[in-house]
């Protein structure tokens, strides 16, 4: 089954870490990744950019409105993600636990269903 890995990481920490620290961590989520790939676990990974950039959409009364970011009521930011196809559950938890990441953020394990269930 489909599990993701959502990497819920603290606003303003990339910044306060600096490029050659980023650098080191980023090198450490590659080698986690390839990893994953190697052991056919891996079906897509990506590093998300920023929030001061995005933007949210709400449809109310069949009108769209836009928030750009950044947004300052967040205490976190979705910074990535892993997608990966487990077994089960308990082996996707521990892939978490292994990712660099929870080091410095929260990782979410969801798995992947329709959204009427």
């Amino acid at each position: 089954m489909p599990y993701m890995l959502l990497i819920h990481e603290p606003v303003g920490q990339r910044q306060a870490r600096g490029e050659a620290e980023g650098r080191a961590v980023y090198g450490r989520m590659l080698d986690f990744a390839a990893g994953l790939k190697a052991r056919g676990l891996l079906l897509a990974t990506e590093s998300l950019a920023s929030q001061d950039d995005a933007a949210r959409v709400r449809v109310s009364g069949g009108r769209a409105s836009v928030l750009d970011g950044p947004f300052t009521e967040a205490k976190e930011m979705v910074g990535g993600f892993f997608l990966l196809a487990c077994d089960t559950r308990e082996e996707a938890i521990t892939i978490a636990g292994q990712c660099p990441a929870a080091e410095w953020a929260t990782l979410e394990v969801r798995g992947l269903g329709p959204c009427f269930a």
